[in-house]
């Protein structure tokens, strides 16, 4: 199946230098999760601060439980402060 893929921040390092506006299109397993994703691309989870599927929110404990489905955008960002 087809997901695509959004780094954000300092996660966009991840990324292929091919990729345009921080995202890439990914051919995964049926059976892939959020987890398999992200280590897929070598995203330390720890720096996986906000992850949404579809525009919704997808707790990061949960990364390695949640289904993708086909044609799913994922879109994660760090930690991030400010003041």
């Amino acid at each position: 199946m087809n997901v695509t893929l959004k780094l954000f921040a300092s996660l966009s390092t991840f990324l292929p230098p091919n990729a345009e506006r921080n995202a890439i299109s990914l051919d995964i397993p049926d059976t892939a999760t959020i987890g398999d994703l992200l280590s897929a691309r070598r995203v330390p989870r720890e720096t996986c601060h906000l992850i949404l599927v579809n525009g919704h929110y997808a707790p990061p404990a949960t990364a390695d439980e949640t289904l993708l489905k086909d044609g799913d955008t994922v879109a994660v960002w760090p930690p991030i402060a400010g003041g």
